[in-house]
């Protein structure tokens, strides 16, 4: 049997942001026929931001069906300014966000405005620009933008996500590997049900995911891209030491209860030699993000790790892109699960005998338009 994929030591070679597409963008001929980018010698294509509508979009007006108290909630991190008429406070948020705001006929709006006493000005649909809150009492103007960032983080948690930051697992080697591990899987365990190969990564995507973005603006994408650069400033290379971080991917795991019955199965993710430097790295990345507001606190700690199979690529050829994140949000297609029992007794050991080493040296971070 040839050497199993899931047991190598490989050097991170940088961090990727990667755009990701969605299903119904399958309709748009801009997906059909996207810009294509040359990065390094690889071709990316850039996709454009989906606008998705759900079900129950409609559900913010239940937000303020019953009365609420006006609040005078601390303002640390943004400006009311003081005029003569009153008060008045800016928010910039995304124009995508401000049908939520508005509300179905304006309701939600219109409640707002009464709850706390202020006049909310709101760019039209189509518009960019910023929501302008104004009131005679500042502490109105002040729930007035808590009750409005509420509002938008909610909705955003509802968007799909549009990026995803990650240390690429895409070596050629590596890929090699994998694909000898898939064919391997294929030949022993196909008569497993719902184990086929359209549930396998893409190996030129196998990667180590920090965490998913919802980048709904040009303004947020460059905003996330000054941050990369950020931390690669404060800590990232002082981490790294100017040298090779090899990491070694080992131990396959699955994320449901039952063996029987597998949705997403993957590979462990650590150093070589056992430090926490990456974990680290992953963990401080993650805080930097959040505390930005441009990524979703999930977890205190990173789980790190590399998706090989997951039954949303099965539905949706898209998926591997848009939900290369195994942790999180969980796809609302239905899901064929895999057997997974014969897999896990014939691999896991193979995994332990075996490795691959490669090594080369710790790049810069880069931003990556979609792959």
């Amino acid at each position: 049997m040839t050497p199993f994929f899931l047991v190598m030591f490989y050097t991170l070679t940088g961090l990727l942001l990667l755009a990701v597409a969605d299903a119904p963008r399958l309709l748009n001929m801009e997906v059909l026929r996207p810009p294509l980018i040359n990065i390094g010698g690889r071709i990316y294509r850039k996709n454009t931001i989906q606008e998705t509508t759900y079900q129950n979009e409609e559900e913010e007006d239940e937000f303020y069906r019953e009365p609420t108290q006006c609040l005078d909630e601390p303002c640390d991190d943004f400006t009311v300014e003081e005029m003569e008429a009153g008060f008045r406070c800016v928010i910039d948020l995304p124009s995508q966000l401000f049908k939520y705001i508005i509300g179905k006929k304006g309701e939600t709006k219109r409640n707002l405005e009464s709850d706390t006493r202020t006049s909310i000005s709101i760019p039209r649909p189509g518009m960019e620009g910023d929501i302008v809150i104004t009131g005679q009492h500042r502490n109105g103007v002040v729930s007035a933008r808590t009750r409005i960032e509420l509002l938008a983080e909610t909705f955003r948690k509802k968007q799909p996500f549009t990026h995803f930051l990650s240390f690429p697992l895409n070596h050629p080697e590596i890929q090699e590997r994998f694909l000898q591990f898939k064919e391997e899987v294929l030949a022993k365990c196909s008569k497993d049900h719902g184990i086929e190969s359209t549930i396998f990564q893409n190996p030129s995507k196998l990667h180590l995911t920090i965490g998913t973005l919802v980048l709904l603006s040009e303004k947020e994408v460059q905003q996330a891209s000054e941050l990369l650069a950020k931390c690669k400033e404060l800590f990232l290379d002082k981490l790294a030491a100017g040298k090779p971080m090899q990491v070694k991917v080992a131990g396959i795991e699955y994320m449901n209860d039952d063996p029987a019955m597998v949705d997403v199965l993957y590979a462990k993710v650590q150093m070589k030699d056992a430090s926490e430097r990456l974990q680290l790295i992953a963990d401080r990345m993650m805080q930097r993000f959040v505390g930005s507001g441009l990524m979703l606190k999930e977890w205190d700690r990173v789980k790190l790790h590399a998706t090989v199979m997951n039954t949303v690529f099965r539905k949706d050829p898209l998926a591997e892109e848009r939900n290369s994140m195994s942790f999180g949000k969980h796809s609302q297609r239905e899901r064929e699960s895999f057997e997974a029992r014969n897999l896990l007794k014939d691999f896991w050991m193979l995994m332990r005998k075996q490795h691959f080493s490669s090594s080369s040296r710790f790049q810069g971070r880069k931003m990556h338009p979609g792959c």
